[in-house]
């Protein structure tokens, strides 16, 4: 199937900078727990809205080619485009659903996007339940949709090393009945890596529920959410040289933060000196690499996700229904 790159105008609630907006204005703050947070976000640091009205916005990925910011709208099964000054464009429909019958669950679309070493964009699509590259022609290439055979639950969060191996996650939140859907194939959610010839080995599967996925700067660490609300907790998982986990630990546990807000781990980022930038209950929360809470940036609504851009020192945020970024000191690994 042939997906056109669409160029018209998404509908929009455009909230005012530095407020999040999902129908009724929603406080926000930056809290500073730790000096060290100084050094990585600005006294005068704010939250800005970009664009607003969204379902569930995910996956956001700068691109460096046309320097601005895609962003997944699940519900919608699109991909969303930000530019500087621009107004958003509709640039992929479908994302993550190329069915001609309707979609049964809440989210068919594409979830997390990267681009891999030669600028094609790469995702996670919940509809089709595989990992998937967008062709030149507009065609998508398949890269991973079965584990021995038996089809994935919907890859949701996805990483590239350095030597060309990616990483990505499997939970069931794609499928219309999640964890107890009759259509699932794979008893487990997993971990999994798909080397450059096309082999996908699993990792792990002893996390209920793997979400948001990054690398430490020196490649040695892997993090991975989970979005598990019994167990909420980001792992730590040192890698071997063959690219196989040697060794695990939690490493930080927001289990009992509830009262912090609403949502929980989901996706995830790291700076170059080794900070960690993840999603958890009430916003994005920043920990030093000895696990020690920093501060946090409280968006007062469920928060998907979150990616660097522009020059690298640009925090885009994804948070229920908004697009949001925040200007900062460091810069993201990869930058």
């Amino acid at each position: 199937m042939t997906i056109s790159r669409l160029s018209v105008l998404a509908a929009l609630v455009l909230g005012s900078a530095g407020t999040l907006r999902s129908g009724d204005d929603v406080p926000r703050t930056i809290e500073r727990k730790d000096p060290r947070f100084d050094r990585i976000v600005p006294k005068d640091a704010v939250l800005e809205t970009l664009a607003d009205g969204y379902h569930w916005t995910e996956g956001p990925v700068w691109d460096r080619s046309q320097k601005a910011i895609l962003f997944s709208d699940i519900p919608a099964n699109a991909v969303f485009r930000w530019t500087e000054g621009g107004p958003v464009e509709l640039f992929l429909k479908p994302s993550g659903y190329l069915g001609e019958k309707p979609f049964e669950g809440r989210e068919p679309g594409s979830n997390g996007l990267t681009f891999d070493n030669q600028g094609r964009l790469v995702l996670c699509q919940h509809g089709e339940r595989r990992v998937a590259r967008l062709e030149k022609d507009g065609h998508f290439k398949s890269l991973a949709d079965h584990y021995q055979g038996k089809r994935f639950n919907s890859p949701n969060d996805l990483v590239f090393r350095s030597n060309g191996d990616l990483y990505f996650t499997d939970p069931p939140y794609g499928l219309p009945k999640t964890f107890d859907d009759p259509a699932r194939e794979l008893s487990w959610c997993g971990v999994y890596r798909l080397t450059p010839k096309g082999d996908v080995v699993l990792l792990t599967k002893d996390v209920k529920a793997p979400n948001g996925i990054a690398f430490s700067p020196d490649e040695k660490t892997l993090y991975v959410t989970s979005s598990d609300p019994e167990k909420a907790v980001v792992m730590a998982y040192e890698l071997a040289a063959d690219g196989s986990f040697k060794g695990t630990r939690i490493f930080v546990d927001m289990t009992t933060w509830k009262a912090k807000g609403p949502g929980g781990p989901d996706g995830i980022k790291v700076d170059v000196t080794g900070n960690v930038f993840t999603t958890g209950p009430g916003g994005i929360h920043v920990f030093a690499s000895d696990g020690t809470l920093l501060g946090s940036f409280l968006t007062g609504v469920p928060t998907a996700n979150l990616n660097w851009g522009g020059d690298g020192s640009t925090l885009y945020i994804t948070a229920n229904t908004a697009l949001c970024r925040v200007k900062l000191t460091t810069r993201g690994k990869g930058f």
